[in-house]
């Protein structure tokens, strides 16, 4: 590790710690931003999709005639003309046991699984003429009976989506000892079970997915400007599995993007029909979704039903937690698809309590809904959720403190590496200390006048504790390129993309602590496959661990060839050279002892320069590494919110909100409770208000914002962010990752504090979303 991450970062103004506004912002707020829809190619043609106004069916048949006779329509293409130019599929990534794949053809043509399921597409000179030819698309669908529950589908004589997945079930996972856990509940002094139902959302990124597709015959090569996650994953997964092209034919370029929470991670049908047209004809061909489109055809997040069950003795101290549950994972498998309910919730159910013993079952199944994958957290949120919930519940069965109860089965400092029954190592974590500071913070004790003050008023307090650990997802190979600029700038190549974070500012931190490279003059390259030699993208909370080691490991890279390079210059032996990264007037080589130096950017100029080196003597400080990789880490913390219900409408304000959290280091505070906000965010529209409604015969009722609920600013109080960092010992920053925390902890903080204020109503269990609605049927003794 470089020396000069052991600096007082408050000695920097751009260093480690220190709240730096995002570089990205400036250009943003001119409107200077550069997404996809923003381009416009020359001889650029427009697309549109077709998709199934059925949720299942078998399709007959698709004419195209009138389509093709629409003025300014230059073609129409169906899944014929796919399937005969030799194009792979879709399929998940995800390696399980006892797993059946599906592959998925980018243009259905036997039989359509979902409303929106695309199935031809016209491309035309104007986007005008090309939703003229869509409508003008006829096909010919016989409908079948749909299933929308993942439990419907698996009852007996449900209907079936495929011939070779008798049941609809794609997967029966377990995890644990059956035997072992069956007897803890058997010796149990006290058993908890709950029914969870983990509401579907839909993902609703501020930018709607799109992409350009484009086709050079002279070098048989194609580029997709797409929005995405990370440009080198993406690539392989197109050329290798769809377009079955060597990697080096594809060119994947992403700019901005307007938000993704996991849903523009993978490849999508529209991408292989854009550059199947492009190629065809010779021209680029754009498509850009609008907001019913997405809410069709995007992958939706969550969709659990699940019957958590939580094994304690007399004291309170946990013995064993079990999970059964049915994933949804809609009308075909998305390339992670089965990953939340079974791995992601096996890790992240132990949350931070030391439970000795976990089982799992989770049935996946398919149904005629839109697809499901990742979506914040990914699994994380519900499975501290689906923990919370059933230690409140405990508690109130028992007659126990809650409080106390998690402070009895809080994993301790001194048990400090602890392996989880899950398989987890953790690190570090002083979780009982994090819960006592969010109290505090919360003003915990005064609690009883502020409900006092409701009931005056007629309204109903509670509130409610949201404990969380999540296991971050590990690293993946990524790279850390640094390049010396003629004007003085460096810039960083990394395979994380940034898709709303802020990567370009707390990258530049990195660099300037450990290099000393003036904050201003760093730039960042992240978002071009050509550029790349390996890349993670970013999602599972990695991405400083992965990018910022990356740019450590470089550093010491630069310091080692600039070390040999001023030995050089400098008439010296390397073995004399000293590196100052933040010496008066910029990083300098300077011979021990002496004043005699050069500075870093200078030596790069000076490099490029010369014409003729010794042996030995490199002639760029520039370098192309990959790091190689790093565990998990374990990002924890305790949300507490406070509420009031009004019990005359069923309405739910939160009028109270404090977040204590263990990120680890934390590079920029700044960024980091920005993503803690919005996190929170969306967990509120989760527990509130989102929910994705299908009708009986596979229609999606909630396609539009008329009828799908999203979080405004009204809707949520100010947050009080605390920092009680941990550093991680499994990565050079001792950064622990932030991107998901706020759902994994307000998910259980709001819904605790719902729980909690109906109970004085004899209320003891609420699903989300908590609606005005449901709220008040509870309230009032109706069925939902």
């Amino acid at each position: 590790m470089p020396d000069s991450l052991n600096l007082d970062p408050s000695r920097l103004k751009f260093g480690i710690g220190q709240p730096v506004p995002r570089n990205e912002d400036p250009i943003l707020l001119r409107g200077q931003g550069r997404y996809t829809d923003d381009l416009q190619l020359p001889g650029q043609l427009w697309c549109v999709m077709v998709r199934s106004p059925y949720a299942h069916g078998t399709l007959r048949g698709i004419d195209t005639s009138a389509a093709k006779a629409v003025p300014g329509v230059v073609a129409v293409f169906t899944g014929e003309d796919l399937r005969a130019a030799g194009y792979g599929t879709l399929r998940c990534t995800i390696s399980l046991p006892g797993l059946t794949n599906i592959e998925r053809p980018a243009l259905a043509t036997d039989k359509v699984r979902f409303v929106g399921d695309p199935i031809a597409f016209v491309v035309a000179e104007t986007r005008e003429a090309a939703k003229d030819g869509a409508e003008a698309v006829l096909p010919d669908i016989d409908p079948l009976p749909a299933v929308t529950e993942a439990s419907a589908a698996a009852a007996p004589g449900a209907p079936l989506l495929y011939d070779h997945v008798p049941g609809n079930q794609v997967l029966d996972f377990h995890y644990g000892d059956a035997a072992r856990v069956a007897e803890a509940f058997a010796g149990a002094a006290h058993v908890t079970r709950l029914s969870l139902r983990n509401n579907r959302v839909v993902v609703c990124a501020m930018e709607p997915r799109s992409a350009i597709g484009v086709y050079d015959a002279a070098e048989d090569r194609y580029t997709l400007h797409v929005g995405s996650q990370g440009v080198f994953g993406l690539r392989n997964q197109m050329a290798g599995d769809l377009l079955k092209v060597p990697v080096e034919k594809l060119r994947i370029l992403t700019g901005h993007v307007g938000g993704s929470f996991g849903m523009k991670a993978s490849a999508y049908p529209e991408y292989l029909c854009l550059l199947h047209a492009a190629k065809g004809l010779g021209r680029p061909v754009k498509w850009t979704d609008e907001r019913t489109g997405s809410f069709l055809s995007d992958q939706h997040g969550r969709d659990h039903e699940v019957e958590a069950e939580l094994a304690l003795d007399a004291e309170g101290k946990f013995l064993a937690v079990r999970l059964t549950s049915f994933a949804n994972m809609g009308g075909y498998l998305a390339t992670v698809g089965p990953l939340m309910g079974t791995l992601n919730f096996t890790k992240n159910i132990q949350s931070n309590y030391a439970t000795p013993l976990i089982e799992v079952s989770t049935r996946c199944l398919v149904t005629n809904t839109t697809p499901v994958s990742a979506y914040r957290g990914a699994g994380r949120p519900e499975g501290n959720y689906f923990m919370e919930r059933l230690i409140e519940t405990a508690a109130a069965e028992m007659g126990l403190d809650p409080v106390e109860m998690r402070r009895r089965n809080h994993i301790r400092p001194e048990q400090m590496p602890y392996a989880t029954a899950s398989g987890s190592s953790y690190d570090g974590g002083e979780f009982s200390a994090v819960l006592e500071e969010a109290m505090r913070a919360a003003d915990w004790d005064r609690y009883a006048a502020r409900k006092a003050d409701s009931a005056a008023r007629g309204m109903l307090r509670g509130r409610g504790i949201g404990n969380f650990l999540e296991c971050t997802a590990p690293p993946a190979k990524e790279m850390g390129g640094l390049r010396f600029g003629e004007d003085g700038s460096v810039t960083i190549v990394t395979g994380t993309l940034d898709y709303g974070q802020g990567h370009w500012t707390p990258f530049a931190q990195v660099l300037h602590q450990t290099l000393g490279i003036p904050f201003e003059r760093i730039r960042l390259v992240q978002g071009d496959s050509d550029q790349l030699i390996a890349g993670g993208g970013t999602g599972g909370s990695k991405s400083l661990m992965a990018s910022g080691a990356a740019i450590i490991e470089a550093s010491a890279l630069v310091v080692e060839k600039a070390r040999a390079a001023a030995a050089h210059v400098l008439e010296a032996a390397v073995a004399d050279i000293d590196f100052e990264p933040h010496a008066e007037g910029g990083a300098r080589l300077v011979i021990a002892g002496t004043d005699r130096g050069i500075g870093l950017l200078e030596l790069a100029r000076r490099l490029r320069a010369e014409t003729h080196l010794p042996e030995g003597v490199p002639d760029t400080l520039d370098v192309s590494h990959i790091f190689d990789q790093a565990p998990m880490a374990f990002p924890n913390g305790c949300h507490i919110a406070e509420v009031e219900i009004d019990p005359e409408t069923g309405v739910t304000r939160i009028d109270r909100y404090v977040t204590v959290n263990d990120f680890g280091v934390i590079v920029n505070p700044l960024l980091v409770q920005g993503q803690a906000h919005g996190g929170i965010v969306q967990g509120i529209g989760q527990a509130l208000m989102e929910r994705t409604a299908y009708s009986e015969d596979g229609q999606l009722l909630s396609g539009s914002y008329s009828d799908y609920a999203l979080p405004r600013a009204v809707d949520v109080p100010s947050f009080e962010f605390i920092s009680h960092a941990v550093p991680a010992k499994t990565n050079p920053l001792g950064a622990k990752g932030c991107g998901e925390a706020g759902c994994a902890g307000s998910l259980p903080a709001v819904m605790n504090a719902v729980v909690d204020a109906l109970k004085e109503r004899g209320v003891t269990h609420i699903d989300m979303p908590a609606t005005p609605e449901v709220v008040w049927r509870a309230l009032h003794g109706r069925a939902a």
